[in-house]
């Protein structure tokens, strides 16, 4: 069996730390898995990636965050903030430096890069197809990504495995630790979250509800038709412990609609969950609507960037998902099946059992 190694760029080198770590626990050994790369950056904003190790017939596992807009270089005088565009770059910059001597190559990329531009309407870019098939061209044998928005998008890629994990059962063990499990109710933003939150439910043994977006089609404001109602379809959410969740969080405002409306109905406790924190439009909203009772806590993963003074919110929760990555390497490096650790439902149910009766 070719030997394990992980690259982990810049801009996921605190989680690939980690799991590094964690796959030592697993695997019984001190050995460091992580190979050094060097990312240089000139000021006109081109970029190089090199490799001083050998890679020759490793599995090589590349883990990078398209997300992280920490990252900064000076160009042309400017502080720059890097952007997905950048990072998706470096990726392919990798894969050159690789130069076809690994044994297999697999992307660990859970913010799935161009997500949301998964379907064409009319005459618009299909972003998210022609990078994964641009992987596939450049020796990518294995795509690992978390909560895509439309998992149905690897059928841009049907001959290459396709692999798009939920990190539930470990934000669901993190809620049970710290909130009351009882009298639950989980409730999906809008119709396209409904599939992500019936899985929730099942997971949960509850029931579940939808808000459905009337949106006016006549306008477009910052690239989306603005929302004009958000009505609520489901059983009644009063005295109830309501999850709200979704994929993503960017600017938040849908999301805080809906828990400002739950309240007002008589929600006990909203706790929103998100695979991904995007924040686009900073974090005052929140603190805001924290401040109001809008909301009681937020539960993400640290499978994304978030800066690190966001974490120091009270009504911030962050979930290590390190050991579920590294569970998953692990896996796939032993060519052992991923399927117990596609769903934690009876290890949820257990923990939820125990919290309810103890």
């Amino acid at each position: 069996m070719n030997e394990l190694k992980l690259i982990a760029l810049s801009n996921i080198l605190e989680l690939g730390t980690k799991v590094n770590n964690k796959v030592q626990k697993i695997r019984g050994t001190n050995e460091n898995y992580l190979i050094p790369i060097t990312e240089n950056r000139f000021n006109n904003g081109e970029g190089k990636v090199r490799i001083p190790a050998t890679v020759r017939e490793k599995d090589i596992y590349i883990l990078c965050d398209v997300g992280n807009y920490g990252i900064t270089y000076n160009m042309h005088g400017f502080e720059h903030h890097m952007s997905p565009d950048e990072h998706f770059q470096d990726i392919k910059r990798t894969l050159s430096a690789l130069s076809g001597y690994a044994g297999k190559i697999t992307l660990i990329m859970p913010l799935l890069y161009q997500a949301r531009q998964h379907k064409r309407k009319g005459r618009e870019s299909l972003d998210c197809a022609l990078a994964l098939q641009e992987l596939e061209q450049l020796g990518v044998q294995h795509i690992i990504t978390f909560d895509a928005h439309d998992p149905n998008i690897n059928n841009a890629i049907p001959n290459l495995p396709f692999e798009n994990f939920y990190p539930t059962h470990t934000i669901l063990e993190e809620l049970i630790e710290s909130e009351i499990t009882d009298n639950l109710l989980v409730i999906s933003p809008d119709m396209g979250a409904m599939e992500r939150a019936r899985y929730y439910a099942d997971m949960l043994g509850c029931d579940v509800g939808v808000f459905y977006k009337r949106r006016d089609l006549s306008k477009v404001v910052n690239g989306k038709n603005p929302i004009i109602e958000h009505a609520y379809m489901g059983s009644s959410v009063k005295d109830k412990e309501v999850l709200v969740v979704d994929d993503m969080i960017a600017s938040g405002t849908s999301m805080l609609e809906v828990g400002e409306k739950l309240k007002k109905e008589g929600a006990k406790n909203v706790y929103f969950i998100a695979t991904f924190s995007l924040f686009t439009e900073g974090i005052k909203l929140f603190d805001k609507a924290y401040q109001n009772g809008i909301f009681d806590q937020l539960y993400t993963t640290n499978l994304s960037y978030i800066p690190s003074e966001y974490k120091k919110r009270d009504w911030f929760t962050e979930v290590d998902c390190s050991l579920y990555l590294a569970q998953i390497i692990n896996a796939l490096h032993n060519r052992e099946s991923l399927k117990p650790l596609f769903n934690g439902k009876e290890k949820v149910l257990t923990k939820l059992d125990k919290k309810r009766y103890s």
